[in-house]
């Protein structure tokens, strides 16, 4: 996620994200706490994963900004936020470090608009790909314990590719939303008329404050929550049904 605050008030923000915080941790008890925890590892792996993907498809179109800052890497230190993270766990939306490019260093026979809107795409669709091969991990685990027990082992084995499905979908899917600072308006916005995106891009502020306060109320997950469910859906329909013609 190109998580950046722009012209936006960081103090405004901070205390809107840290309330939300402490409404989730209100409602969500000791037992949801404890729940939560339980996905630390897979938060890690989806954003790691999901920030790398921004650094490295800049780097291969020509914008070393990422390599010179230390970002073609997978080590969790490199792309995590502080802030961000604690976020990601507490209410289930955060974001890592913000992957800073140099338009102007991209390739001469590429578009800018093409490879900004590449760059943007690279981290949801990793999570993706990090869902369909932790599924594919998961139907490998289940066939390889067929008829027998699973282990202590196995079945936190199992219990975590489950979650790094989940986390993996829902970052994918809630980063294609056309709203700042989410992928999806860097996305989508090229692919509209130009007096349109000169609008976006002067209200982008407004548009900012328009996705806390859609995020704040729930409106944001009840338009996500039916699509991460059909993508999850699909995702496990698909992958068993490809294991199914070689059992």
């Amino acid at each position: 996620m190109f998580f950046n605050f722009g012209g936006v008030n960081r103090n405004v923000i901070y205390g809107l994200l840290i309330a939300l915080a402490v409404i989730s941790l209100y409602n969500m008890g000791v037992a949801g706490i404890i729940s939560l925890l339980l996905t630390l590892p897979a938060v890690i792996v989806a954003i790691t994963f999901h920030e790398f993907a921004h650094a490295w498809t800049a780097d291969k179109l020509g914008d070393t900004t990422p390599r010179s800052q230390g970002r073609l890497n997978l080590n969790p230190i490199s792309h995590l936020d502080f802030f961000g993270f604690i976020l990601m766990i507490f209410t289930h939306i955060g974001w890592g470090k913000p992957v800073q490019i140099n338009p102007n260093n991209f390739n001469s026979n590429k578009s800018r608009a093409f490879c900004e809107t590449m760059v943007s795409l690279a981290g949801p669709l990793t999570n993706f790909i990090l869902a369909i091969v932790a599924t594919i991990a998961y139907y490998a685990l289940n066939i390889w314990c067929r008829g027998f027990l699973l282990t202590n082992l196995g079945e936190i084995i199992a219990i975590f590719l489950n979650v790094l499905i989940a986390v993996n979908i829902g970052l994918g899917t809630f980063n294609l939303i056309p709203l700042p600072p989410l992928d999806g308006e860097k996305i989508f916005r090229h692919l509209l008329p130009f007096k349109i995106q000169e609008w976006l891009i002067t209200n982008y502020t407004t548009l900012y404050y328009v996705f806390i306060i859609l995020w704040m109320f729930g409106v944001l997950e009840m338009i996500v929550a039916p699509v991460i469910s059909t993508i999850s859906n699909l995702i496990y329909t698909g992958v068993g049904t490809i294991f199914s013609l070689f059992i």
